[in-house]
């Protein structure tokens, strides 16, 4: 369940994050559509276990940090 939530989380600060590079100038739509395409696929590959593993990892990492 946290890994969902994690993950809806991340989802939603990236498109806020291409949202507002796309308005500011610094990334046009092309480019933009591309990434989004890119990461779509990646996504489907065998990879995307490995990526999905090391990102919950760090997600861990940032959420036993004490201050």
């Amino acid at each position: 369940m946290i890994s969902v939530a994690i993950s809806l989380s991340v989802v939603l600060l990236l498109a806020i994050i291409l949202v507002v590079m796309i308005r500011a100038g610094s990334l046009k739509a092309g480019p933009a559509v591309v990434a989004a395409l890119f990461g779509f696929f990646l996504a489907s590959t065998g990879m995307a276990d490995d990526i999905q593993r090391f990102l919950s990892s760090i997600a861990e990492t940032i959420n036993s940090i004490q201050f």
